[in-house]
């Protein structure tokens, strides 16, 4: 009887662990996986955002609506989740990582993309030089 109960305490208290601070769980739980994609695509619309703010407003569109969209979820729908992903620290801070690693991850592929870019413009540029002075060279 003694382990009976036991066992029925511990799972009360596995249970009330798994609560996420009194926030119940929305009716339409978007996964994990699915939510870090849509926290990583929202931060992007935020840093351009930031950098550009005309950049949006010229295609006179609502990019969170269209990122929303893009993952078949409704506002309604995003806020009740990410308040109960929210209530969870942990769980929360890892989804975060996971999205300032991709982030880190384009920032790296963006500055190795320019370095290439300089290096073919430089290029491009000695090309013509070279191409002018032998011109330059012939007609004299």
């Amino acid at each position: 009887m003694i382990k009976h109960c036991i066992s029925v305490i511990f799972f009360l208290l596995l249970l009330s662990c798994k609560d996420h601070n009194g926030i119940p769980e929305p009716e339409k739980l978007i996964e994990k996986g699915v939510m870090v994609d849509i926290m990583y695509d929202l931060s992007v619309l935020e840093a351009i955002k930031y950098q550009n703010p005309a950049s949006l407003d010229s295609f006179k569109i609502n990019a969170s609506a269209f990122i929303l969209k893009k993952y078949k979820v409704d506002s309604i729908q995003y806020m009740k989740n990410n308040k109960y992903y929210a209530a969870d620290d942990e769980l929360y801070k890892s989804m975060f990582e996971k999205v300032i690693k991709r982030l880190e991850a384009d920032v790296k592929k963006a500055e190795t993309q320019a370095k290439i870019d300089d290096k073919k413009a430089k290029s491009k540029k000695n090309k013509i030089k070279t191409a002018a002075s032998t011109d330059t060279a012939t007609v004299n």
